[in-house]
């Protein structure tokens, strides 16, 4: 059985204040049948473990290829484990763009979260002109092969697909369009993993997820959870993408 995984990502926003939000979801606490995650700044990291506890999880937003070094300002894996975080997120769009990340440059730095002991969070997704010149699988299929370090498994991997157009925009894929791509990612990871791996590595959904629109994107083939920006700022909205996907 594939882990059902509701990711909330703040982006570069938050401070201690913010926190309440994260207390007002960990009060009601686990979903029966879904897993948690919220990925604060890295301020905040070590408090929101605090807040937590054991009925949600908190992972990075990035972390540094190598575990230590003269790197000013950057953050390790290390680093983030210590703090109380559990998973990362690598590959975000807004980490291409801005700071002009690689496939490769992802793969070294999934490489070493995992011997740090986090989960990979790894993102990918089109852009508008690459979703209107129909180059959307070969774009995605090419990240997965450079993004993703040998040695995957379903404890280790969860891949989310981000549209990039449609991130922050409230523009969504089709149904037929998020299943297409989810469906093609299966079976690359299986075709490259073995079934046994490909079939449990999670697979997230994130562009413009919100609670009026969660439970038919949860319905669709091989999304197994959400990765969730704005939306999950706000305890009332992330709490009701977390519940339609507890009900799924």
């Amino acid at each position: 059985m594939r882990r059902k995984l509701a990711a909330g990502n703040w982006k570069m926003n938050g401070t201690a204040a913010a926190l309440a939000e994260l207390e007002t979801l960990t009060a009601k606490g686990a979903p029966e049948n879904a897993q948690v995650l919220i990925c604060p700044p890295s301020t905040l990291i070590s408090r929101a473990k605090d807040v937590a506890g054991d009925i949600i999880s908190i992972g990075g937003q990035d972390c540094h290829a190598n575990q230590s070094g003269a790197h000013t300002g950057d953050v390790s894996a290390e680093m983030l484990k210590d703090a109380g975080a559990t998973h990362v997120i690598l590959g975000h769009s807004e980490r291409r763009e801005d700071h002009n990340e690689r496939d490769e440059d992802v793969r070294i730095k999934a490489k070493t979260a995992w011997d740090a002991g986090l989960v990979t969070v790894i993102c990918v997704g089109e852009s508008l002109s690459e979703r209107e010149a129909d180059n959307t699988l070969d774009i995605i299929g090419g990240q997965l092969a450079g993004s993703i370090p040998d040695g995957a498994t379903g404890e280790n991997l969860v891949v989310a697909y981000e549209p990039i157009w449609a991130i922050g925009t409230g523009k969504v894929p089709t149904l037929s369009q998020i299943g297409d791509v989810h469906d093609f990612m299966r079976a690359r990871l299986e075709r490259r993993f073995g079934e046994g791996v490909g079939r449990t590595v999670p697979l997230l959904y994130g562009g413009s997820v919100k609670p009026g629109n969660a439970p038919e994107i949860f319905a669709v083939s091989n999304v197994d959870g959400a990765l969730v920006g704005g939306a999950s700022l706000k305890a009332s909205d992330f709490g009701a993408i977390i519940a339609a996907l507890d009900a799924s």
